[in-house]
């Protein structure tokens, strides 16, 4: 078995938060919750789930150099980019092919597209 990281982007120009998303049509947010609830229900139930997670925004993230030898903290994320990882599924499939039918699955749940990538 192999491990697959599926991954829904968000747009770093509207960068979602909690705060925002209350802001959002609640039916729609309710749908979409009760959505990834039932798709993480199967991940569980299948076997496959093996840890998931969601995401802060970038503009909370901290890049730490110490690559000098004197540590750096920075209050920025490591990649400009014009969109970020929001959340993350890490499943184990048998192969490719599997982890993309659980990816389609995940990208109509969150109504988004989701990346598909092996870990090494």
């Amino acid at each position: 078995m192999n491990e697959y990281f599926l991954t829904m982007p968000h747009d770093s120009e509207t960068e979602p938060t909690m705060a925002s998303m209350q802001e959002s049509d609640p039916d729609a947010l309710a749908a979409v919750i009760a959505a990834v609830e039932e798709f993480n229900t199967a991940l569980k139930e299948s076997g496959v789930w093996r840890y998931a997670g969601g995401l802060h925004p970038p503009s909370t993230a901290k890049t730490v150099d110490a690559s000098s030898g004197d540590v750096r903290v920075l209050d920025e994320p490591f990649v400009q980019a014009p969109a970020y990882v929001g959340g993350f599924w890490v499943i184990e499939a048998p192969d490719e092919a599997t982890a993309i039918e659980w990816a389609a699955r995940a990208s109509r749940a969150v109504q988004s597209p989701v990346e598909v990538r092996a870990l090494q």
